[in-house]
């Protein structure tokens, strides 16, 4: 194929990768979604992941959800004691935020899959997450503690 015959075909001089063919020559084409669609046929991840099997469609799901759930308790934890070294407490402050930052970009980057299934767990993942590790639900309250945080203004007439 000639440069000028190409650039007619691909649309001007953008350059576009040709799609991946198997072991025989053939040609195989790979759809990828660019709005929200309902199915268990999804690439999440990793190329041939979940495939086309129902139960590795849920494996992925629940890998997401517990992915997302994750990253709550890990952004609602404090590894640092009272007291400790500065530089080491900061490095462990680090450590946690790249962690929670990656594992993040993960969720983001399945949730792109445009797949509903997806994004429902994602998003669910995160708000179990929450009400566990970020809320009050399941914290103790300390003693002297109010219910209403200081910086609010009273309900009270």
């Amino acid at each position: 194929m000639d440069s000028g015959m190409h650039q007619g075909m691909m649309g001007g001089g953008h350059d576009m990768a040709m799609p991946p063919s198997n072991n025989n020559g053939t040609m195989h084409k790979m759809m990828m979604h660019m709005t929200f669609y309902w199915g268990k046929e999804a690439l999440i991840l990793f190329h041939g992941w979940p495939g086309t099997s129902t139960r590795m469609y849920v494996l992925a799901l629940i890998f997401v959800f517990l992915l997302a759930v994750f990253i709550e308790g890990l952004s609602n934890s404090r590894f640092i004691k009272q007291g400790s070294n500065h530089v080491s407490a900061g490095l462990v402050q680090t450590l946690s935020h790249t962690i929670r930052v990656g594992l993040a970009y993960l969720v983001m980057l399945a949730v792109m899959s445009f797949n509903v299934g997806v994004f429902l767990v994602a998003v669910a993942g995160h708000s179990i997450g929450f009400l566990v590790f970020g809320s009050r639900v399941f914290k103790p309250q300390m003693v002297g503690e109010s219910e209403t945080p200081k910086d609010l203004p009273s309900m009270a007439c």
